[in-house]
This record gives C-alpha cells, structure tokens and sequence, in this order.
C-alpha cells in the first residue's frame, strides 16, 4: 500500500488551500482597508490600533491592511512563493500577540486560534510551494529553495515580532482615568 499522493490531488489540495486562505485575508484587509464587509475602514482601524499601543494609528493600520490583502492575494494565485504567507504570518503573530493572547485559545473567548490557523496555514502553503495551479508554475517562477522559504518566513516573524515590540500601550491607570473621566 502506497502513501504517496498522486501529484494532481496535491495540486487540487493546494489550489482549494490557497483558495479558502487568501481569499478569506483578501476580505479580512478589505475590511480595514476599505471598510467593506461590515468593517471599519482605515480610520477605525486607526482608532482601533492606538488604543492597541500603534501610535500614530493610521500607518499601522495601512500596513496591516495591505499585508492582509496583498498577501492574500498572493496566497490565492500562487506567485511569489513564500513571500504572500510571510506578510501573513507578520500580521497574525501582532494580531495573536496584542488582541487575543490572554483569552485563552479558543475563538469563542476571543483567544488566539484564528491567527494561529491563519499563521500555521501560511508557514504550510510557503514550506509546500503553490503546486502546479499556480501563477508561479504558470510563470517559471520557483522560489522553493529551503534557504530562501526560510529565510523569507524569518523575515515576516521579526517582522510581526518587531511590532509587537514597538508597540506603546497605554499605562492601565491611565487608560482606567480616561475611561472614567
């Protein structure tokens, strides 16, 4: 009994893959970039980020938008390789580690599963390469080379680690006051 996949299940498994998880980060960046499904737009997203320590807002939330849906969208047609799941890691490891670290694990307390999923699946998707239904095999693009996906992967975590330590929150008393006031 053979364990191999035949490479044309692999390819469908990586093309839906890619599908359901950049689509899904194109939508979820429209949400802050432009404001469509039911989010906020890039001013709230600005608000939102300097009461999370991102000060000044506004260029925070542009980053984290269009790292959301570029990478998504590089994610969905295969090309660039490992760089579309790097942006994507960069992004949920702030979103992990600002919003939803101390909730607990699970998305029904608010915990850090979601970005952890997306996170997982991104390191998945650039460790695998796009298969062949993608703009990459379309293209001849091969930006597989085990130095190259690691070293790329490595930059978008110190990325996402380097925001979480520029981050400037609010001293608790502080934010206690002006809630108060």
């Amino acid at each position: 009994m053979s364990t191999a996949i035949a490479p044309s299940t692999l390819d469908a498994g990586l093309l839906i893959a890619r599908l359901a998880l950049g689509v899904m980060l194109v939508g979820h960046g429209s949400q802050k970039l432009f404001g469509w499904f039911g989010g906020h737009g890039i001013t709230g997203t600005a608000g939102f980020f300097e009461q999370l320590g991102y000060r000044p807002g506004k260029p925070f939330a542009y980053a984290a938008s269009i790292s959301e849906v570029g990478g998504g969208l590089l994610i969905a047609l295969g090309l660039l390789g490992p760089i579309g799941p790097a942006l994507i890691l960069s992004v949920m490891i702030v979103a992990a580690g600002t919003v939803h670290w101390g909730k607990g694990v699970f998305y029904t307390s608010g915990g850090f599963e979601v970005p952890l999923v997306y996170g997982a699946l991104s390191i998945a998707l650039a460790l695998t390469g796009p298969g062949a239904r993608s703009l990459d095999a379309a293209l001849g693009i091969s930006m597989t080379a085990p130095v190259l996906v690691g070293s790329v992967l490595a930059l978008g975590a110190a990325g996402g680690l380097l925001n979480l330590v520029i981050r400037r929150p609010a001293p608790v008393a502080a934010a206690e006051a002006a809630a108060q006031a």
